[in-house]
């Protein structure tokens, strides 16, 4: 029996001393997870890049919205972007949509509306009499909307090509009133560049050159689209150092999904923003190598792993 009861005695010692070594373990394991949860920046790296503030033109999914507008934005949330720009306003509506419901529709998946492309071209009439006072009126209403919907910028996002530069500083005349009305009402007013705005007019002066420097800073800033400004066979970053702090908003756009072309050059952009101004960026995505959501998604994880890209431009 001797044998049997040291051999026994043996046994229970070795599970007590194991056991002992597990709870020394897991206890460790305890104070080292509560230090990681505690540390955000341990968190963040561990789960991969830090959420970055980046905001979607809805212009992206434009048939994803037209066909099921509650699964689009929905599809916009979980990708991780965290503000939208609308496209899609119409009668006092976004996407068929009162203002306020949008705005409570895009913070139910985590998100905040941030702007909108809204146009009110000039008819022929006001350009030769260069009385726009109908169209001001028209911006009345649609700036209340606006701010119903929680916007803060209200980006015009193209014009019809002036034939003259009589008719181009028209239109800087109205954009300096439709600013007024909008900084009145706490809104900022915004142009949006493609790539026409870079030739000359009446083989004069660059028309964007010309936007610029005819529009009040105080009521006017530009929404430069890098993408168009490469195609308009120009450089975005001497544009930064040649009107710095006039680009509050940059859209960040590549011929399809965002790096895949290699013609934009965003490295050098990002290296090279801070003359702008840039407090926001906006992806946009208008031709797809894959499904548009699948396109949209591709973008966001570029500029999420880039290290080029801050966190936020607007702190």
């Amino acid at each position: 029996m001797a044998p049997l009861i040291a051999r026994s005695f043996f046994n229970t010692n070795s599970i007590y001393k194991t056991t002992m070594k597990l709870k020394t373990l897991f206890v460790a394991a305890a104070v080292s997870l509560a230090a990681f949860v505690a540390n955000p920046l341990l968190a963040q790296c561990a789960a991969g890049a830090v959420k970055k503030d980046i905001a979607l033109q809805l212009y992206s999914l434009r048939d994803m919205f037209k066909k099921d507008y509650e699964t689009a934005m929905k599809t916009v949330g979980e990708m991780g972007y965290t503000a939208v720009e609308a496209a899609g306003y119409a009668g006092g509506k976004f996407y068929g949509q009162a203002p306020e419901k949008f705005k409570a529709d895009v913070e139910k998946y985590g998100m905040k509306v941030l702007s909108s492309h809204t146009a009110k071209a000039l008819s022929d009439k006001e350009l030769k009499t260069k009385d726009f006072s109908e169209s001001l009126k028209w911006w009345d209403d649609t700036i209340a909307a606006h701010k119903a919907a929680g916007m803060e910028y209200i980006v015009m996002p193209w014009m019809p090509t002036p034939k003259t530069v009589e008719d181009l500083d028209t239109y800087c005349k109205y954009y300096n009133a439709v600013g007024k009305k909008c900084k009145d009402a706490g809104l900022k007013f915004g142009y949006h560049n493609h790539a026409f705005e870079f030739q000359k007019i009446e083989n004069k002066e660059m028309m964007y050159d010309y936007l610029i420097k005819n529009t009040d800073p105080d009521l006017v800033f530009f929404e430069m689209d890098v993408y168009w400004v490469v195609r308009g066979q120009n450089s975005p970053v001497e544009y930064f150092k040649k009107y710095p702090n006039r680009f509050q908003m940059l859209h960040i756009k590549d011929h399809k999904e965002l790096g895949e072309s290699g013609m934009v050059g965003f490295d050098a952009i990002f290296k090279n923003i801070e003359p702008s101004g840039a407090k926001h960026l906006v992806v946009e995505v208008e031709r797809y190598d894959f499904a548009p959501e699948v396109s949209v998604k591709k973008s966001l994880e570029y500029l999420q792993k880039a290290p080029f890209v801050k966190e936020s431009y607007n702190k």
